[in-house]
């Protein structure tokens, strides 16, 4: 998916990402997604890549460990907050 939910305004958004949690709970299912918001890949995501480059290339891997199923509410965690704070790092120019 190329960034699905890209056009929407962001309470549309968070009800799009809970539908398709619920979706992926009932049916687990592999799904590649691309995303330029951070909060949108560390709650969908079970790793997130990041792409860097001519021609783009894996510049970094990030498991994401937290439980499922996942909620919206996900991202008051700690944890997800760490994550967060490490994938701003691995996307900030070198």
């Amino acid at each position: 998916l190329d960034e699905p939910f890209g056009a929407l305004d962001a309470l549309t958004r968070e009800l799009m990402a809970g539908e398709l949690l619920r979706i992926w709970r009932d049916r687990p299912v592999t799904v590649f997604m691309i995303t330029h918001s951070i909060h949108e890949a560390i709650l969908l995501s079970d790793e997130v890549l990041v792409l860097a480059g001519q021609p783009g290339r894996i510049s970094t891997r990030l498991p994401v460990p937290l439980p499922r199923p996942r909620e919206l509410s996900s991202d008051e965690d700690p944890q997800f907050t760490e994550l967060v704070r490490q994938l701003r790092a691995a996307l900030k120019p070198k």
